[in-house]
């Protein structure tokens, strides 16, 4: 009955062996040096190999853009040679590896920019904290990007890309979710610009459309994706009109011919976002025609519904790849799913614990016949 979860997914370039996909999770291993991928965290893809697609956390596409201690970046050679590790591991065990491209934007402190303000699409203040080297200090005001500024981004998207090409994986996906700079510039409350990065939702599109143009130059469209939040976990970065914004965002998607577009959307339970805006995926499915990916928090059972009904064409698991690195296993003979040591220790210290140590269900069998 789990037929439609294994079905060959194909996205442009890309062909799936399977709808269980690892959604992008930060887990910050990258510590010594800063910003470096390690054999730790090849260890990690290559034990979560069995999912259809893995999507990996959330990567620095320059300095500028990410403030976050022990996240990996992609924007030099030592980082490019290091990831290799990675994608050789998933490819070994036959899997497919794409790396999601990060710009943090106003959400970067200046502790990580040697005291000079972070970037975005206007001069905003994100709401909370963030999290520096020396702990948790309130966000500080950016400074509205220049034309030079979003020319030089961009820039730094297309060398990304590049890079990612270099370090052997497979694809790339934009990270235009979650109130980081992409998603800074698509909503209102969070772009006040009056030039043509600002204004109408289909203005406030152009800076996504030229970092995916960038991104396509370097990797075709057949081998780039997308994703997206319109419900919320934006950190401040609100839309008054969210339906009209985002049936703008997936016209730009279909027109560019993404190979795919995952999208984060409220849980069952109420705990993610703003859940008093509706669930946009049937409203993207009338402008993209690609396939979709669904985030919710889902369960096995949940996932083959949605795929089998049509209402998506895969889905991704996040949390639940923490503690199950043989997920699309466990879901396949309906097996039981690990918890979570949901602590915050486990998620995003650089330490094997919570990390690398969680049994497959074939090593709980061999160690419960072994008793």
């Amino acid at each position: 009955m789990n037929d439609a979860l294994f079905r060959p997914l194909k996205m442009g370039a890309l062909e799936a062996k399977n709808r269980i996909f690892m959604a992008p999770l930060t887990r910050g291993r990258a510590a010594d040096p800063m910003f470096t991928p390690n054999d730790l965290m090849a260890t990690y893809y290559r034990q979560r190999s069995n999912a259809g697609m893995i999507l990996t956390e959330a990567t620095g596409i320059s300095i500028e853009g990410l403030g976050w201690a022990s996240a990996p970046g992609i924007w030099s050679d030592e980082q490019v040679e290091a990831w290799k590790a990675s994608t050789k591991a998933v490819h070994d065990e036959g899997g497919l590896i794409v790396l999601q491209l990060w710009h943090m934007g106003r959400l970067v402190h200046p502790d990580y920019l040697d005291g000079n303000p972070p970037v975005s699409a206007s001069a905003t203040t994100a709401p909370d904290h963030a999290h520096t080297p020396t702990g948790r200090k309130p966000y500080e005001q950016a400074r509205e990007m220049t034309h030079e500024d979003i020319e030089r981004t961009i820039n730094d998207y297309r060398r990304a890309a590049e890079n990612a090409k270099a370090a052997g994986f497979d694809g790339v996906q934009l990270h235009s979710a979650n109130g980081y700079l992409v998603d800074q510039f698509l909503r209102d409350n969070s772009n006040f610009r009056t030039d043509e990065y600002g204004g109408s939702p289909e203005n406030r599109t152009r800076f996504m459309r030229e970092v995916l143009e960038a991104l396509i130059d370097v990797w075709g469209s057949d081998r780039v994706g997308i994703r997206l939040s319109p419900n919320g976990e934006s950190q401040g970065a609100d839309d008054s009109n969210p339906e009209v914004l985002f049936a703008a965002v997936a016209k730009v998607i279909e027109e560019l011919g993404l190979a795919f577009l995952e999208l984060r959307q409220p849980g069952p339970d109420g705990t993610f976002g703003n859940t008093d805006i509706p669930k946009q995926d049937r409203m993207i499915r009338e402008h993209f025609s690609g396939p979709l990916i669904l985030n919710s928090d889902y369960t096995g059972e949940e996932a083959l519904a949605d795929v089998s009904s049509g209402r998506c064409d895969a889905v991704s698991f996040g949390r639940p790849y923490i503690s199950n690195p043989d997920l699309a296993e466990r879901i396949r003979v309906g097996a039981h799913f690990n918890p979570n040591i949901d602590v915050p220790k486990s998620w995003y210290f650089p330490i094997p614990q919570g990390y690398i140590d969680y049994p497959t269900l074939a090593e709980e069998k061999a160690a419960a016949a072994a008793q």
